[in-house]
């Protein structure tokens, strides 16, 4: 094992930390932004979800490069883009442009996620391998709780394009250290690159995002809207073929044959969208509906990383007196009663209720998300680390970018639908109102006599909407309980054995090794 590894960890929790702050960090922001640049509440998702879904569609293809090229560079060559264009970002002055520069950041995003689980899992083996992925995935967890303390903080003093300048020195930080303590690591088969494989799986999932954010603007039989879902359907359809049968794929998709690999990611991706969903609303509703100061706001959401911080670091050993199965359920099901209670209005706006819920729900995050993704990890030869980490955080990403697109599409159509516009307001003030609350928030500052009677119709809308989406991400959460109750194992693999433990894994052990050649 490379002797400065828990050094190495140390780095690659630091880069990882600009990812997984990154999206919750600006949510905090959002209400700035559309004071400052006249966001629309569909640009609002689009400066979320440009980022979240470039990160996305690339994973693939950048997990596999680092394992070809060396993970190294490929995650220095991340952090260099992500820190640019985080400056980039800070000085945009249009939605058009945040929205291009977000995109951009997720293009280095997509290098910096899976070259730091696929070095991890090199570096580290043994127990000693799930005890580093346990603190990695509580610093990812912890990086989208404190992302909005963070943001609040900074928002304080500085104007919202300081949320992306805070990644220029953290980035500039990781790249030096990696200089020193981040060993070279690299497929050492002799493969080549899925050129077919990385635009199909780019372009697939471009038009399942594109189709699910703009159905609610255009209409969901709009010819934009089903082209998106269309080109979903032939281009993931067409990866899934030609994975199958290409000699040197990015993803061979055998390994979704084994019900560990498949379970556990699906798992992830579930999870994934319950948390980004309800993260994107819940900063809004403190600040738009409660009217909260945006540090007050990122401060009610701390008790989330207190949760999770409670549980992610000692899943291992629940996970080795309980079993994979039990803890990751048992998790799962914290999520989902956290995801009831975050639509009553009554509890969440109380600081000792709301503060209880929030920490059930990180609890819950902190008992999922180390086991499924040693589940993901442990499941695949030590060779395909690159490609293992890339599936594990594209389950990650492509969740939170669903999350993101799935919620807010319905919570806005919900919005739209139940919204009683004030009488007496221009047809572009009465637009504004319905459009979103952002925006109706907007029209109330320049109507100071009329702002609470605005102010109220649109959080009782709001409000109603919560009722529906909240209760809507717990039945998907209760989903992924089923899944992982009925295929995950039942009980710990040993952390001794070789990762790739029965029959099913060594056969598709085998023929990874063999298309590797």
């Amino acid at each position: 094992m490379h002797d400065r590894r828990w050094w190495t960890l140390a780095v690659l929790c630091l880069s990882l930390t600009v990812i997984s702050i990154d999206n919750t960090i600006l949510n905090v922001a959002l209400p700035h932004i559309v004071a400052d640049i006249d966001a629309s509440g569909s640009q609002l998702q689009w400066i979320i979800d440009s980022y979240t879904l470039i990160f996305a569609c690339l994973l693939l293809t950048s997990g596999s490069l680092g394992d070809k090229l060396g993970r190294k560079g490929v995650l220095t060559i991340g952090l260099v883009i992500f820190g640019v264009f985080s400056a980039v970002a800070a000085m945009s002055g249009s939605a058009t442009t945040l929205i291009l520069a977000r995109g951009v950041m997720g293009v280095g995003g997509a290098c910096i996620f899976p070259s730091t689980l696929s070095i991890l899992t090199n570096v580290f083996q043994g127990p000693e391998r799930a005890k580093a992925i346990g603190i990695w995935a509580g610093v990812s967890g912890l990086g989208v709780a404190i992302g909005p303390l963070v943001g609040g903080l900074l928002l304080e003093h500085f104007w919202w394009g300081s949320v992306f300048l805070v990644n220029v020195p953290i980035c500039a930080v990781a790249i030096v250290m990696g200089r020193f303590f981040i060993p070279k690591t690299r497929d050492d088969h002799d493969s080549r690159l899925d050129p077919v494989g990385a635009v199909c799986s780019i372009v697939g999932l471009l038009g399942l995002l594109f189709g699910i954010i703009e159905g609610p603007d255009r209409g969901w039989t709009s010819t934009g809207v089903l082209t998106g879902f269309a080109m979903a359907i032939v281009f993931i359809g067409t990866f899934a073929w030609w994975e199958s049968r290409y000699s040197h794929p990015m993803l061979d998709v055998r390994f979704f044959k084994n019900p560990r690999f498949s379970v556990a990611s699906a798992t992830v991706t579930l999870t994934n969208f319950a948390l980004f969903g309800s993260t994107f609303l819940l900063t809004q509703y403190f600040q738009f509906v409660l009217e909260y100061s945006p540090l007050k706001a990122g401060m009610m959401t701390a008790p989330v990383a207190v949760g999770l911080m409670a549980t992610a670091p000692n899943t291992t050993r629940f996970v080795g007196r309980f079993g994979t199965k039990y803890v990751v359920v048992f998790g799962l099901g914290m999520v989902m009663c956290a995801l009831l209670l975050y639509a009553s209005d009554t509890i969440m706006s109380s600081v000792f209720l709301g503060g209880f819920v929030r920490i059930l729900f990180g609890a819950g995050m902190g008992c999922v998300a180390a086991p499924a993704t040693e589940s993901i990890m442990g499941s695949l030869p030590k060779e395909k680390a690159g490609v293992g980490s890339a599936v594990n955080d594209t389950t990650r990403q492509t969740g939170g970018a669903l999350g993101v697109a799935v919620i807010g599409s319905i919570f806005v159509a919900r919005y739209r639908a139940v919204i009683d516009v004030p009488r007496g307001l221009t047809s572009a003030q009465a637009a504004d109102v319905q459009d979103s609350i952002g925006r109706a928030l907007g029209v109330a500052r320049q109507l100071p006599l009329r702002a609470a009677e605005i102010h109220d119709a649109a959080a009782d809308a709001f409000k109603t909407a919560m009722h529906l989406v909240y209760p809507i991400s717990a039945t998907i959460v209760f989903g992924a309980a089923m899944l992982a109750w009925k295929y995950l194992p039942a009980r710990a693999v040993d952390p001794m054995a070789d990762p790739v433990t029965d029959p099913l894994d060594d056969l598709l052990a085998e023929g990874a090794s063999v298309s590797g050649t």
